[in-house]
C-alpha cells in the first residue's frame, strides 16, 4: 500500500490536531495515528494463533461434546471454514487499508459513520464484559493450588494491575507476553496430540484397552444425539472463535503488515485444523464421548482416563494462561477502539492522549477501571444481572464479524468498478464466500434464540443498541457541522 492511498482514504475528521500530534509522523510510527509499529512478524504469529485458542477449547468444549458427540468434530470444521472466509474478508481490507481500530474505521467508511460508531463501541463493550470475566476467572483458577487461603478479589486485583502496568508500557511488551501467552496453550495441545497419538499406537498408560479410533463412530454412531444436536453447538463452537479477528486491531502497530498479516490470517486453516480438529480426534479416540460432562475440561478428563495424576494441575495452569491472555487482549484493543472514536469525533477527545511510548493512555485506563468494577460487582453480587451483562458479550463479539464481511462486500464492489484500489490480498471466491459466512452466523443467531441457555444475549442486544441510538443523536445534534457524522463519498 503507499503512502498515497492513506492519504486518500486515512483522513480522519478529528485528525491529528485531536491526538495532539503534527501532521508529520515519526519514523516507525502508524501513519495519521500516532502508534509506534512494535509488534513482529513472531509476536503477530502468535496473537493471529492465541486468539483462535481460549477457554472455549479448554473448558466450553466439555459441554459441546456431550451434545454432539464425536460430530463435533465436524461442527468445528464447517465453522472453521467460516471463520477463514471471515479473515480472508478482513485481510482483504487491512491490505486495503491497515489502521487500528479496523473495524469501526472499515463500517464508518463502507456503511455510515453510525455503523462505525455502534461497531467501536460494541468492540469496546465485548472485551470490557470480556476482560471482567476472565479476570474474575483467572482468579477462581488461582484457588486450585491457594484454595481460597488467599481472596479472590485480591488475585483480581493484583492480575488487572500488571496487565494494565503491561500495555502502557509499550506495545512491544503486549506482543511479547501475548506471545508467551499462546506459547503456553499451543505446547498443551499439541503435548496432549502426541500423548493420545502414543497410546492409539504404542498403547501405554490406563486407556490403552479402550483407546481406539473406533471410539469416533462405535457408539450410537458419529452423530449420537443426530443431527439437530450438533446444530445447536454451533453457537458454542463459534464463541470458541471469538477474538480470532484482534490481529485486525493490531494492523496499525505492526512493523511490516503487508507480509505479517496476510501471512499470520492465512495460518488459520492449519491452526484450526490442528488445535481443534485435531485435538477433538485425538481425544475422543482416546475417551469414548459419553464420558466426558458439561462444566468439566475434556483436558483433565482425558488425563484422568489415562491415569495421570498432574494433568489437572497442567490444564488449570493452561486455562488460567488463556484467561490471562484474553484478558491482556482486552486491555490492548479497548484502549485503541476508543481512540479510534474519539479520533472521528464520535467519542471524548480525551481519549486521543498517548503515552510517549505510543500507548493509549486514557482509553486504557478507562477501560481496565471498569474492569476492576466488573470484579468488585461479581464479587459482592454476582446476581442474574451480572450473567446478562456477561451474556451479552457472545453476540457483540460477532457484530464485529457481521461488519467485516458486509465491508468487504462493499469494497469489493467498489473496488472491482475502480473507484477504490484493488486490495492486494483479495479474498478467494468473494463476495459469495462473505454471503455464505454472514448466512452461516444467521444460522448460529437463530441456534441462540432457541436455546433457553444462551437466549438471554438476544434480549440484551436491544437495550445495547438502543442506548447507542439515542446517544450517537445527541451527539449529532450537538454537533450538526462535524465531519464524524457525515458519511464519506
Amino acid at each position: 500500500m503507499t503512502s498515497a492511498q492513506v492519504d486518500q482514504h486515512g483522513d480522519r475528521p478529528a485528525g491529528n490536531e485531536a491526538a495532539g500530534t503534527d501532521s508529520v509522523n515519526e519514523p516507525g510510527e502508524a501513519a495519521g495515528e500516532g502508534y509506534q509499529r512494535g509488534l513482529g512478524a513472531r509476536q503477530i504469529q502468535m496473537i493471529a494463533i492465541g486468539g483462535a485458542i481460549g477457554t472455549g477449547l479448554f473448558l466450553g468444549a466439555g459441554k459441546a461434546i456431550s451434545k454432539a458427540g464425536p460430530s463435533l468434530i465436524l461442527a468445528y470444521a464447517i465453522a472453521g471454514l467460516v471463520i477463514f472466509f471471515i479473515m480472508r474478508a478482513l485481510g482483504e481490507l487491512l491490505m486495503y487499508r491497515p489502521v487500528s481500530g479496523s473495524f469501526s474505521e472499515y463500517a464508518r467508511e463502507f456503511i455510515g459513520p453510525f455503523w462505525g460508531y455502534v461497531t467501536g463501541w460494541t468492540y469496546w463493550l465485548f472485551w470490557v464484559v470480556t476482560g471482567i470475566t476472565e479476570v474474575t476467572a483467572a482468579a477462581q483458577y488461582m484457588s486450585f493450588w491457594t484454595h481460597k487461603s488467599i481472596p479472590q478479589w485480591a488475585y483480581a486485583l493484583i492480575f488487572t494491575l500488571i496487565l494494565y502496568a503491561v500495555n502502557l508500557i509499550s506495545v512491544k511488551l503486549f506482543g511479547e507476553l501475548e506471545f508467551w501467552f499462546s506459547m503456553v496453550k499451543v505446547t498443551a495441545i499439541v503435548g496432549m496430540i502426541l500423548i493420545c497419538a502414543g497410546i492409539l499406537t504404542v498403547g501405554f498408560s490406563d486407556a490403552a484397552d479402550t483407546a481406539t479410533v473406533a471410539n469416533l463412530w462405535n457408539d450410537h454412531g458419529f452423530f449420537p444425539k443426530g443431527i439437530g444436536g450438533t446444530l445447536m453447538t454451533l453457537q458454542i463452537v463459534m464463541f470458541a472463535f471469538l477474538a480470532v479477528e484482534l490481529v485486525g486491531v493490531t494492523a496499525g502497530e505492526s512493523k511490516d503488515p503487508e507480509k505479517t498479516l496476510p501471512k499470520a490470517i492465512n495460518t488459520v486453516p492449519w491452526r484450526i485444523a490442528v488445535f481443534y480438529i485435531g485435538a477433538l480426534i485425538m481425544i475422543l479416540s482416546v475417551v469414548p464421548w459419553h464420558e466426558f460432562q458439561p462444566g468439566v475440561s475434556p483436558f483433565v478428563a482425558a488425563f484422568q482416563k489415562m491415569g495421570l495424576g498432574v494433568g489437572a494441575g497442567i490444564v488449570n495452569f493452561v486455562v488460567l494462561t488463556a484467561a490471562l491472555s484474553s484478558c491482556n487482549s482486552g486491555m490492548y484493543s479497548t484502549g485503541r477502539m476508543l481512540r479510534d472514536l474519539a479520533l472521528n469525533g464520535q467519542g471524548p477527545k480525551v481519549f486521543t492522549k498517548l503515552t510517549r511510548s505510543g500507548t493509549p493512555l486514557v482509553g486504557t485506563s478507562v477501560s481496565a477501571g471498569l474492569m476492576l468494577v466488573g470484579v468488585w460487582i461479581n464479587y459482592v453480587a454476582p446476581g442474574k444481572a451480572f450473567d446478562y451483562v456477561v451474556s451479552f458479550a457472545t453476540i457483540s463479539g460477532m457484530w464485529a464479524w457481521i461488519m467485516i464481511l458486509v465491508c468487504q462486500i462493499r469494497y469489493r464492489a467498489k473496488s472491482d468498478r475502480g473507484e477504490l484500489p484493488q486490495s492486494t490480498f483479495r479474498a478467494p471466491g468473494a463476495p459469495w464466500t462473505s454471503w455464505f459466512a454472514l448466512l452461516f452466523i444467521a444460522m448460529v443467531i437463530v441456534m441462540m434464540g432457541i436455546d433457553k441457555d444462551s437466549r438471554v444475549s438476544l434480549y440484551c442486544a436491544p437495550l445495547w443498541a438502543l442506548i447507542l441510538g439515542v446517544s450517537y443523536l445527541v451527539l449529532k445534534a450537538k454537533n450538526p457541522e462535524n465531519k464524524a457524522f457525515a458519511k464519506r463519498v
